[in-house]
């Protein structure tokens, strides 16, 4: 340890989010006169000192953390002498034990206004040579050591999501309604391990991937109306950009009143979005019935065309940081779902793979991600079908099983549950990129949309870098994908508000992603 402390010690952490916010915990009746604070405790018998601040600031504020620094000095208080770990929060916040009321993601500035609330002179002292010292730490480490390669990692992870999703669903949309003997048959004992004519080429992606390009373009186009209008609703905006879709497969609303999905942006003039890639029934349908944008769809339908296109939530709930928890980013990926999918397990199914990808961006093990996603799982009604399918397919990652006999267990991937399964699964035994998408085309069943989604998890996981080149170069879109994974990397950092002085990049945003 780098202190030396000789009175009574206490340990805590200051927990710091991507957005260089600091949490602040307000105690229960303001104990002591403290009115905003941070985490902090005295040692348990048998705990070492991250211990100790560890476990307090789980009790203090609900969050599980990592160490990722150390504040040099101590921290003198009136009854302790007390020392700080930086801590980097780890998945959704839990419930806080009851010497917290409240608890406050602020930027250093609006801390130290909060802090200047605490009535007791010494701690409030302290707690600002606190902030003051975190602050410091912050301009010599960067957000968290090794800041520069993490932004690139995390934008790799962002190309990887999109452009493994395609690499997949281009994989399998050659034997989508063959079995797998069929499959055998025709490419060998090894399956198809490399791209076959699909729709006129090699390549080629299907309605997997147009629509989550549209997810992608409906989340983006929903932040920019926010941002120019002050209000949005990601749910209707989305709803817009899927209509937007069905015009490309040819087709329109039944009924139009109140619908506004001109065809405006710059994803509905690319011309290889406008073919039918053998679209899925339900979306079609579920789209032409859509009254109003952004309700829920009035089928019973849980099939895999709900889950299969959500992957770009995850994304764009990361990039929000704490202005979206895997709770928000659950139900965000969860109500996307249900547009076009009525039946809970249609639509939960995609909330989980949200909060996966949202995990995965973190720099998390899937294993991990699904802890996460598996713990906003059960809090949802209706949410035992998903959750077995997901602890079936984990089990069986760790039974020995030959990949074939535990694929054909988990079913064949048409509906939600066991699409999402089979693609976590393939991602959890995977030994790298290709390995796990050829484990997940390769069965009886939805071969892209199975392929897809683990391209997704697996694009995550292991970033652009990982995907083989042969897949890449002559991938459908490939470029489109890649710039819609980069600008959902870059949306946050737009200057496109309404006080905005850049009026040439507003209109430009907004001429590419009309908020509407």
């Amino acid at each position: 340890m780098p202190w030396t402390i000789e009175k009574a010690s206490a340990y805590g952490g200051v927990l710091i989010d991507q957005q260089r916010q600091v949490l602040l915990r307000e105690p229960a009746n303001h104990y002591d006169g403290y009115v905003w604070t941070f985490a902090k405790g005295r040692q348990d018998a048998g705990e070492t000192p991250e211990q100790t601040a560890l476990r307090e600031v789980r009790e203090e504020t609900g969050y599980q953390a990592r160490i990722v620094g150390v504040l040099p000095g101590v921290f003198k208080g009136g009854t302790t002498a007390n020392a700080y770990f930086i801590m980097q929060p780890l998945g959704p916040q839990e419930e806080t034990e009851w010497e917290t009321q409240a608890t406050r993601w602020v930027g250093f500035d609006e801390a130290h206004e909060l802090i200047g609330q605490t009535t007791n002179a010494i701690g409030r002292t302290r707690d600002r040579e606190v902030l003051a010292a975190a602050r410091n730490w912050l301009e010599h480490n960067g957000l968290f050591p090794g800041a520069n390669q993490q932004k690139e990692q995390v934008l790799e992870r962002f190309q990887g999501c999109l452009l493994g999703g395609a690499v997949g669903d281009a994989l399998g949309a050659p034997v989508e309604f063959m079995s797998r003997q069929e499959i055998l048959d025709r490419f060998g004992l090894g399956g198809i391990t490399r791209y076959a004519r699909a729709f006129g080429g090699l390549g080629r992606i299907t309605d997997d991937t147009q629509m989550t390009l549209f997810t992608a373009e409906g989340l983006l186009r929903g932040w920019v109306r926010g941002c120019q209008r002050g209000i949005t609703t990601y749910a209707g905006v989305t709803a817009n950009a899927y209509l937007r879709w069905l015009r490309t497969q040819g087709l329109s609303p039944a009924d139009t009143a109140g619908h506004n999905s001109e065809e405006t942006g710059w994803l509905f003039s690319q011309p290889e979005l406008h073919s039918q890639r053998a679209p899925g029934h339900t979306c079609l349908s579920a789209l032409q019935d859509m009254q109003h944008p952004g309700e829920p769809a009035r089928n019973n339908s849980k099939g895999c065309g709900g889950v299969m296109r959500v992957a770009p939530v995850g994304l764009f709930g990361w990039r929000l940081g704490q202005c979206a928890s895997p709770e928000q980013t659950f139900e965000l990926g969860n109500e996307l779902a249900a547009l076009t999918h009525g039946h809970p397990t249609g639509a939960l199914t995609g909330g989980v793979l949200a909060v996966l990808i949202m995990q995965l961006v973190d720099g998390g093990t899937l294993t991990e991600a699904l802890e996460v996603a598996r713990t906003v799982l059960r809090q949802k009604p209706h949410h035992m079908e998903t959750l077995q399918a997901l602890e079936h397919a984990q089990a069986l990652s760790a039974s020995g099983l030959s990949p074939d006999e535990a694929i054909a267990r988990l079913g064949e991937g048409w509906i939600a549950e066991e699409a999402l399964a089979i693609a976590v699964y393939c991602a959890l035994v995977a030994r790298d990129f290709r390995h796990g998408v050829v484990l997940a085309v390769n069965h009886d069943g939805d071969s892209d949309s199975t392929g897809a989604i683990a391209g997704n998890l697996l694009g995550t996981l292991h970033g652009i870098r990982a995907i083989p080149q042969e897949w890449l170069s002559p991938l459908e879109l490939h470029d489109v994908i890649q710039e819609m994974a980069c600008d959902l990397y870059a949306f946050k950092d737009w200057d496109i508000g309404e006080y905005s002085q850049d009026s040439e990049l507003v209109h430009h945003i907004w001429r590419k992603y009309p908020g509407c």
